[in-house]
C-alpha cells in the first residue's frame, strides 16, 4: 500500500528556523519581544483588526474575552452547538449559561433566526464561529445583535484571511478570536490571537493579557512600575512561538495559494461522485471569499459517513468526522440549554466527512483522495 496520506501536517515556512535562532542567540525568549511586534503587526495587516494580541491559544483569547465584556453568573451567552468546547468552556469558566443553538444547513454555520429566537435580559453576548472558514451570514447577525445591544464576537478558529463582503473576518463583531494550532492554515504549534475592534476594550485588554497587570504601559514608559489592577491570567505567548508565528504569516500568500489548490481541486473532481450518491459538497454551499481550512463532504446518511471514512482508511487516506454537538454532550447537558432541538446540528455531525487539505499536498496525493472518494458507493445507492 502507497504511504498513508494523513488528514493533516503543519506547513513549514522559510525563516522559520532563522528567527528561532535569532531568539536563543538573544536574551529575551519571554513575550512581548521584536517577534511577537512583527506578527501582530502582520495580523493587523491581513485581518484589518483596529489591533491584535497575541495569545497562547484561542481558548484563551475567548476567556479572555469573557473577562473583556464582563461576563458573570447569572448571564447567557448564546453560541452554536456544532463548534468546538472553547466557546462553551470559556463561557462555564465565568459562571454563565452556554445557550446553544442549531446551524442554518450544509454550512455549518448557526442559524440566525435561532439566535434572535435565544436572547433573554439576560443574554451578555454571542460568539458566532466561521466554519471551514466561510463566513455566517453578519450582515443578518450583525443587525440581529445591534438590536438587542448585544456584543458580537466572532470565533474565527478557521476564518484567517476570509471576507464577507465588506467584512473581513474577525473584524465584524467587537472583539474576534483567532488559532494558531498546528492544525490551522497558519500556525506556531499552539497559539492563537485576540483581534480588538472595540478601541474602548484596549486598555483593558492589555491588563488582563498581562496577569491582571499594568506591565505593558510600565514596558512602554508610561508608568514607572505595573502593579495589579484587575482580573486576568498569564495569557501571553513566548517570543519562540511568536518566531514561528511571523515567519508563518509571512508566507500567508503562499500558504493560501496551496491550499485553494487543494480546495479547488477537490470542489471540481468530486462534484459528480457528489450528485450520483446524494452527499451535499462544502463547494455548494460556499459562495463567500472563504479561507480554504476544511473541504468535506456531507453524507446522506451516517452510514455513509462511516463507510466513506472507513473505505478511505483501506485506500491509505485519513478523512474525519468533526464536532460532537456540545448539546449532546455531558457537560454540555450539565452547564448548558437549549431552546429547541437541534436537527440539523445532529445530522450535519452524523453524516460529514472532512478530506485531508494541507499545504504541502502533492498532486498525486490529491488524485489518491478524489480516487478514492469516487470509488465509494453506499450500499444504499449500489
Amino acid at each position: 500500500m502507497p504511504d498513508e496520506i494523513v488528514f493533516s501536517r503543519p506547513y513549514r515556512a522559510p525563516g522559520e528556523l532563522t528567527n528561532l535562532a535569532a531568539v536563543l542567540d538573544s536574551d529575551h525568549s519571554h513575550g512581548d519581544g521584536a517577534f511577537t511586534a512583527s506578527a501582530t503587526g502582520r495580523l493587523r495587516d491581513l485581518t484589518g483588526a483596529t489591533d491584535a494580541l497575541l495569545t497562547t491559544s484561542c481558548t484563551h483569547a475567548l476567556e479572555m474575552s469573557m473577562l473583556l465584556l464582563d461576563v458573570r453568573p447569572g448571564d447567557e451567552v448564546v453560541l452554536p452547538s456544532f463548534t468546538f468546547t472553547s466557546a462553551a468552556i470559556a463561557v462555564v469558566a465565568r459562571g454563565a449559561t452556554p445557550v446553544f443553538v442549531d446551524i442554518e444547513g450544509p454550512s455549518g454555520n448557526l442559524d440566525v433566526g435561532q439566535v434572535a429566537e435565544a436572547l433573554t435580559p439576560r443574554t451578555k453576548a454571542v460568539i458566532a464561529m466561521h466554519y471551514g472558514g466561510a463566513s455566517v451570514d453578519l450582515d443578518a447577525l450583525l443587525a440581529t445583535t445591534g438590536e438587542a445591544g448585544v456584543a458580537l464576537i466572532e470565533d474565527n478558529a478557521h476564518g484567517l484571511g476570509g471576507r464577507s463582503g465588506a467584512h473581513r473576518l474577525g473584524t465584524a463583531g467587537v472583539l474576534g478570536t483567532q488559532s494558531f494550532h498546528d492544525t490551522k492554515n497558519v500556525h506556531c504549534g499552539e497559539g492563537g490571537a485576540l483581534l480588538v475592534n472595540d478601541p474602548a476594550l484596549w486598555e483593558r485588554a492589555e491588563v488582563i493579557r498581562e496577569k491582571g497587570t499594568n506591565r505593558a504601559r510600565f514596558l512602554r514608559g508610561q508608568v514607572d512600575k505595573y502593579t495589579w489592577q484587575d482580573e486576568g491570567s498569564s495569557y501571553l505567548p513566548s517570543e519562540l512561538n511568536a518566531a514561528v508565528l511571523d515567519a508563518q504569516l509571512a508566507a500567508f500568500d503562499e500558504i493560501q495559494q496551496r491550499r485553494l489548490g487543494v480546495w479547488t481541486a477537490y470542489a471540481e473532481g468530486l462534484a459528480e461522485w457528489a450528485g450520483h450518491v446524494g452527499a451535499t459538497l462544502v463547494s455548494d454551499t460556499v459562495g463567500l471569499e472563504h479561507s480554504a481550512h476544511l473541504f468535506y463532504a456531507v453524507m446522506p446518511d451516517h452510514e455513509g459517513q462511516q463507510g466513506l471514512i472507513a473505505h478511505l482508511r483501506e485506500a491509505g487516506v485519513r478523512a474525519a468526522f468533526h464536532y460532537v454537538p456540545l448539546d449532546s454532550s455531558p457537560a454540555g447537558r450539565r452547564y448548558g440549554r437549549t431552546a429547541h432541538e437541534l436537527d440539523r446540528t445532529a445530522r450535519f455531525s452524523a453524516q460529514l466527512v472532512r478530506l485531508p487539505l494541507w499545504a504541502g499536498l502533492a498532486d498525486a496525493q490529491i488524485e489518491r483522495v478524489i480516487e478514492g472518494v469516487t470509488s465509494y458507493r453506499p450500499v444504499r445507492v449500489a
